[in-house]
């Protein structure tokens, strides 16, 4: 088989057979393949696309390409979820502990942030002690003994997508669909759980801004898990407006655990119950309603709460800082940002927003980038709030004064005010699923 006839079969419209594909990412991850070729089948495939068939095969083929999870070890059912990023977004901290605390195991590979989107891990590395990076056997071992277990991706988990991905950031060929799906899904796959939901953004704090192909890439990334042989659902949600109102580490964490506790902004709650319910229901641990029900009642009882203490402590978190939230490392500056004008917030470019608290030194541009866990923003109004000018509307925080100009004129650039209060929109837009 030849590289050169698989290039040609793409470019002509022909589909790829499971052989072709298989010997496309084999030489990619080997080395065997030279980058240029690998870049012209990646443009052949933004160009022509590839169908549900193909889609399937280059996902497998990228979760096969590495190491693979195996979860047999852990006892009863075992979920999953994805986030394709957003701002604020703190879900898997809220989710994993309420769907553990009914006895499905939740045992989790999560990654770390870039650009304006927040990641998992840096999250839980504001806890003091929490250790990301355990062996797999440790790592089963944690999920069987508290339920849920969220760690770091290991380095060997589909390099082949490592290597796709980094050609079709400088090829212009990031944007494609069956590239995105086999990426996200490749990983997911990797990891052998039974239930998997995903959550799928959409708007302007999103890596998808229109709902039309935010359900797009809902629609492929479920028939994908479904073909495999997974329980699967994509909610789509909305990402116009940040989640919650902290954006940074230690001050997400801090909201997760508020959440926890039964404290949480509204916005945050609902989200959290309709992903942790959603994998409740593909558990088959009740209809829709009652799974609803329970992850309600997991925040309010503070089962979901004892869940995340536990989770925290085998992991060698401390926990006390867990208990008394103001234990936490905060900043040591803080500016306040007041509204420059009266009226309504009528809509905020939440990507804006996580540039900001990247600037501040919450966030990276490059993944070798340090971070700092207790820089970040807490937003006192969000759209749909009425403001007077000179009311504050966030709190920055940061190590360095210098940042805070560079931050807030972000912030500022992010709000756009109205005479007339903008239409609230719904934050769960659709569900795709398996079942």
């Amino acid at each position: 088989m030849r590289m050169y006839d698989i290039i040609r079969n793409k470019r002509d419209g022909k589909k790829l057979s499971k052989e072709e594909i298989d010997f496309f990412i084999e030489g990619a991850t080997s080395g065997f393949i030279p980058d240029y070729q690998i870049s012209a089948l990646l443009m052949a495939i933004f160009i022509n696309g590839m169908d549900r068939e193909e889609t399937l095969n280059l996902t497998m083929a990228i979760a096969r390409s590495g190491e693979t999870v195996d979860l047999s070890g852990i006892d009863g059912i075992k979920a999953d979820k994805h986030s394709t990023g957003g701002v604020g977004d703190k879900t898997s901290l809220i989710v994993a502990p309420i769907v553990a605390s009914f006895g499905v195991k939740v045992a989790k590979m999560s990654g770390r942030g870039l650009g304006h989107t927040g990641g998992t891990i840096d999250k839980l590395e504001s806890i003091e002690g929490y250790r990301t990076s355990v062996s797999e056997n440790e790592f089963i071992e944690i999920a069987n003994k508290t339920g849920c277990s969220i760690i770091g991706q290991s380095a060997n988990l589909a390099p082949a997508d490592k290597k796709l991905y980094a050609l079709r950031d400088v090829t212009a060929t990031v944007d494609c669909l069956p590239l995105i799906v086999s990426s996200i899904m490749g990983k997911k796959l990797a990891v052998g759980a039974d239930v998997i939901v995903l959550d799928v953004k959409t708007g302007s704090g999103a890596f998808l801004k229109t709902l039309d192909e935010t359900v797009k890439l809902a629609e492929a990334m479920v028939a994908v898990g479904k073909d495999a042989g997974k329980r699967i659902t994509g909610l789509i949600t909305d990402m116009d407006i940040p989640l919650g109102y902290a954006v940074g580490n230690s001050l997400e964490v801090i909201e997760a655990i508020e959440t926890l506790k039964g404290n949480g902004p509204a916005d945050l709650v609902e989200v959290c119950v309709a992903l942790s319910a959603e994998m409740l229901y593909l558990a088959d641990l009740g209809t829709q309603s009652d799974c609803y029900g329970m992850a309600n009642q997991a925040l309010q009882n503070g089962s979901a709460y004892n869940k995340f203490i536990e989770m925290v402590e085998t992991h060698g978190g401390t926990i006390e800082c867990v208990k008394d939230t103001s234990l936490f490392r905060r900043a040591r500056f803080e500016k306040e940002v007041l509204s420059t004008e009266d009226g309504y917030i009528g809509s905020m470019d939440t990507e804006k927003l996580g540039v900001a608290s990247l600037l501040l030194g919450a966030g990276r541009l490059k993944k070798e980038d340090p971070i700092n866990h207790a820089a970040g923003i807490i937003l006192k109004k969000k759209t749909g709030d009425y403001v007077k000018r000179e009311e504050a509307i966030a709190m920055l925080y940061a190590d360095d004064e210098t940042l805070f100009e560079s931050a807030e004129r972000e912030l500022n650039a992010a709000i756009k005010y109205s005479a007339e209060k903008p239409v609230k929109r719904d934050l769960i837009l659709g569900r795709i699923s398996s079942r």
